[in-house]
């Protein structure tokens, strides 16, 4: 069985939910699908939770009347049926109704996880009852009978894995299984949410959990491209990556894909393609445990970023100086991106700049200490062994007119990182492109 995961975009009109039906049939296998809740939809709960917390129960309804005059126009675009569409109007009216409830109750962040749920249960259920309207044999899985997190709140595979195979077997015989992404229950069973990589999260579970032939994740571009294409001319989608270059990518700019959420596919052994519902024909990008050796594949780039360095004589040929320099930065959460040591000092980037004050005065007892802000890491990504002679110089060459302020190589043999100005950007990431791959 595939995993197939649809994006908000790609369920995003009546138009494409019936573009996604044909998708999902078209092998005439059996299929899991996960959607994500219709483009738009999860920002206006996230208003109407932010009306409520601030107790304006107007401003509440206010939106919430716009997003049901939206969602009802859809139903006559959606059905051909009256049937269909009596069943979807009186399920979205319960919906919007249940919505309406929670201007009249006191509103926690519990309250707010089970608004922004209701997205992903209104799109799952408007397209499982336009297959079945098409006669085909699907059944929706509510998501929160089955995905749940722990008390760390990371995913239970094991709970994750009895339960969906015992749903499954209950509903043998059908042709789609749809249910929600992002959504689930914490170890409590208080209504919740997957936070990193969503629907793609819970689409990478779900396939580990059925042992999947592959997992495809559909967006509204056509895969992971070798560069950022909103700054480079003439990218190109790289259509074989590893799990730890995918990663590498996501984490440090490829935003079609959150960094952790292949995780549970990549202990599987199971692939993940990155596909396009606009261009259904086109390729994409594989990711799996394979490497394809000696070669480049792709760079990233990642701003907002503030270096700090700190210097002191202390820390030659001292014990324990690196593990107090990285116990104020656990303390206050957050987490480091380079580092870079010598004999007297180690330069560190960040990315959260929310407690980079109570940081920096932390470092001052430990040495002299500098910032930099306004920097960016540019990432490149590929077989990038130390055993592969002239790669790392390849990519230097590139960079030999761009000031550069640190370097990390070694880490991983994927990736090599450099911290340069954001005004040097698109200068670098062109100069690269034009390198390594034109």
């Amino acid at each position: 069985m595939k995993v197939m995961k649809f994006g908000g975009t790609s369920v995003g009109t009546p138009q494409r939910m019936k573009e996604v039906t044909q998708l999902v049939i078209k092998s005439g296998e059996p299929v899991f699908v996960v959607l994500s809740a219709m483009s738009g939809t999860t920002n206006s709960l996230v208003e109407i939770s932010d009306y409520l917390y601030k107790k304006n129960a107007d401003g509440a309804n206010e939106v919430i009347n716009r997003l049901e005059n939206k969602y009802m126009k859809h139903i006559d675009e959606l059905y051909e049926k009256d049937e269909t569409k009596q069943v979807t109007r009186e399920f979205l009216k319960d919906e919007f109704n249940y919505l309406r409830s929670f201007t009249k109750e006191i509103f926690t962040s519990f309250e707010e996880k089970a608004i922004v749920a209701q997205g992903e249960m209104m799109s799952t259920n408007m397209v499982v009852n336009y297959m079945k309207e098409l006669g085909i044999k699907a059944v929706l899985l509510n998501a929160l009978d089955f995905m749940r997190t722990d008390k760390n709140a990371e995913p239970d595979p094991v709970y994750i894995k009895e339960k969906l195979q015992a749903i499954i077997a209950e509903n043998e015989g059908q042709q789609v299984y749809i249910t929600q992404g992002f959504i689930c229950r914490n170890a409590y069973g208080e209504i919740d949410n997957l936070q990193r990589g969503g629907s793609d999260y819970t689409a990478s579970l779900i396939g580990a959990a059925l042992n999947a032939e592959e997992i495809q994740i559909w967006t509204d571009i056509d895969g992971m491209h070798n560069n950022d294409p909103r700054v480079v001319d003439n990218t190109q989608p790289v259509h074989q990556l590893q799990f730890e270059e995918a990663a590498e990518l996501a984490y440090f700019g490829a935003k079609i894909l959150h960094p952790t959420c292949v995780q549970p596919a990549k202990y599987a052994g199971i692939p993940v393609r990155l596909l396009n519902t606009m261009a259904p024909d086109a390729e994409g990008t594989t990711i799996s445990n394979q490497t394809e050796y000696g070669k480049i594949k792709a760079v990233a780039a990642k701003d907002n970023i503030i270096a700090i360095k700190i210097k002191s004589s202390r820390m030659l040929l001292a014990t324990g100086f690196l593990r107090k320099v990285f116990e104020i930065f656990e303390s206050y959460q957050t987490p480091i991106d380079m580092v870079c040591t010598s004999e007297v000092g180690v330069s560190m980037s960040i990315d959260n700049s929310s407690h980079l004050g109570e940081i920096v005065d932390e470092l001052k007892k430990y040495g002299t200490v500098t910032v930099d802000t306004g920097m960016c890491i540019i990432c490149v990504v590929g077989d990038l062994d130390w055993s592969n002679i002239g790669f790392e110089t390849r990519v230097m060459d590139a960079l030999q007119n761009i000031p550069v302020r640190m370097i990390s190589y070694g880490g991983s043999n994927y990736n090599i990182s450099f911290l340069i100005k954001e005004e040097d950007k698109r200068r670098a990431l062109q100069s690269l492109s034009n390198n390594l791959f034109n």
